[in-house]
Parts: structure tokens; C-alpha cells; sequence
């Protein structure tokens, strides 16, 4: 078992959830933060009954009070933070004719500003901590990296939902300027772009033969993901195998950002 720690934020549910399993499975301490308190505690006694390395906590990340309490509440429970993975956001529809500016600041407060005041509350830990080692000429032998759950739409856009493809598309520069200020410390920062995957973000629309068949259409691998694949690119990027990558995005789609035009939809039953 490692003695590693990890903050997964949004982590009730979804893609979140997927990452918790994961991390807590290869050794892993948890911190699993959200808002829905129900499903979050849940979840982790869900994962760890014996509540030791799997631990719950309230966070609104978009407050930098409860971001505050959040690094407290981990560092009173594990001592330290390795890996963070800013992954809550929410998605609310409009684009510029009819989207109101209170629900743009709410999009960007979650998706943006909460990713910015958890990596900063998590990076300054991290440099205090390399800063005060003795021996700095091997930064590898402890390695901490954050990773930001962005989307295919930090590179594409949706007219409907304008304030979460800015947000995304916001994620994405912050993940590349927060790499190169923190290289030099070996801090490694990336980001994960997923396409469709299998959660409640897109269940409004599995009950939707022409939706569904739009989103096939657009994948060339023909069917939408599983939040443990998700997980699983999060889990490498977090390990050492992925020491000399950082400032990038990595596109779990499918094969639909490398595609310029619809694939056949496929008759039903073939």
C-alpha cells in the first residue's frame, strides 16, 4: 500500500467516482470532495467501510473558505497531498442571445475558478514541501502532479452551451501556463479531454435513438466511454510511467477529435 495521497474533487458521482475507486484500489489515500453530501459519504464508505484511507468532505470549490477547509480536513487526515484532480463541473445550456450572465459566472465559477483555487491551494503545499527538502537534485523521488478533467470542448465548441465550452477552453491554458511554473519544482500539470462518456452529464440523452445516433455518428469507435476508462488515463498520468509529460491534454474521444466528417450510423440490429 502506498502512502500517496489524492484530492479528486466532484467525486460523488461520474468520472469523479471512477477515479476514486481507482487511486483507492492502486494504494491510494482518498480525499473525495463535493457538494452532494449523500452520495459522497456514501461513496466512500462505499469504498473504504473502514473509512481509513477513503475520506468525504464538503466542498463548494468555487469558495475559497471551503477550499481552505478542504486542504485542512486532508492534511489533519494524511499529513500531505501528491496528486490533485480537479475534475467537478457543471454544464448549464444558453449561448450568447440567451444565456444569463448569472449562470456564465456559475459555470466558470465551478469549472474555472474552482480548478484555480484548489491548484493553487494544492501547489503551494506541494512547493513549501520540495522547498524545505534537503536534497532537491532528485524531484522525481516523491512525484506530485495535478490533473484537470477538461473536455473535447476546450478544442470545439457547442453554441448551446457557451459558458462551459469558455470554461473548458480556460482549463486547457491554465493547465499549460500552471506546467511551466511549475516545472521547475517537477510538478507535473495536464489535463484529460474526454469525448461521450457514460454519465449523468449525458443521460438526458441515452433514451434518444437520434441523439445517440449523432453521438455515434461522430466516434469512429462507434459507442461512448466508461468512467473507468477516464479513470484509468487519470491513474497513468498520476503515475511514473508518465514522468516526462506535463502540459498536455490528452483526448479520450474515441477517435473523434482526429475526425472531419460523420461515420455511417449503423442500421439497428447489424
Amino acid at each position: 500500500m502506498s502512502d500517496r495521497v489524492v484530492i479528486i474533487t466532484g467525486a460523488a458521482k461520474g468520472i469523479g467516482l471512477a477515479c476514486a475507486r481507482r487511486f483507492f484500489e492502486d494504494g491510494y489515500c482518498v480525499v473525495m470532495a463535493d457538494q452532494d453530501e449523500m452520495s459522497g459519504m456514501r461513496a466512500a464508505e462505499d469504498i473504504d467501510p473502514a473509512m481509513r484511507r477513503a475520506v468525504y468532505v464538503d466542498c463548494d470549490v468555487a469558495d475559497k473558505l471551503a477550499v481552505h477547509n478542504l486542504m485542512a480536513t486532508t492534511l489533519n487526515h494524511f499529513g500531505r497531498v501528491d496528486i490533485l484532480i480537479n475534475n467537478a463541473g457543471i454544464a448549464l445550456p444558453g449561448g450568447i442571445l440567451d444565456l444569463s450572465p448569472e449562470d456564465f459566472d456559475r459555470v466558470l465559477g465551478v469549472n474555472l475558478r474552482g480548478a484555480f483555487l484548489v491548484s493553487k491551494a494544492v501547489s503551494e503545499f506541494m512547493v513549501e514541501e520540495i522547498e524545505n527538502r534537503e536534497d532537491r537534485s532528485r524531484l522525481t523521488d516523491r512525484p506530485y502532479a495535478i490533473i484537470n478533467m477538461s473536455s473535447i470542448n476546450d478544442r470545439v465548441a457547442i453554441p448551446d452551451y457557451l459558458a462551459y465550452t469558455v470554461s473548458k477552453g480556460g482549463l486547457q491554458q491554465m493547465t499549460k501556463a500552471m506546467a511551466l511554473e511549475l516545472a521547475p519544482y517537477g510538478i507535473r500539470v495536464n489535463a484529460i479531454g474526454p469525448g461521450s462518456v457514460k454519465t449523468d452529464m449525458l443521460a438526458g440523452v441515452v433514451g434518444d435513438e437520434k441523439a445517440m445516433a449523432k453521438i455515434y455518428a461522430r466516434t469512429p469507435l462507434g459507442r461512448v466511454a466508461q468512467s473507468d476508462e477516464i479513470a484509468g488515463v487519470a491513474a497513468f498520468l498520476a503515475s511514473e510511467d508518465a514522468s516526462y509529460i506535463t502540459g498536455e491534454t490528452i483526448y479520450v474521444d474515441g477517435g473523434r477529435m482526429a475526425l472531419n466528417y460523420t461515420m455511417p450510423v449503423k442500421e439497428s440490429g447489424a
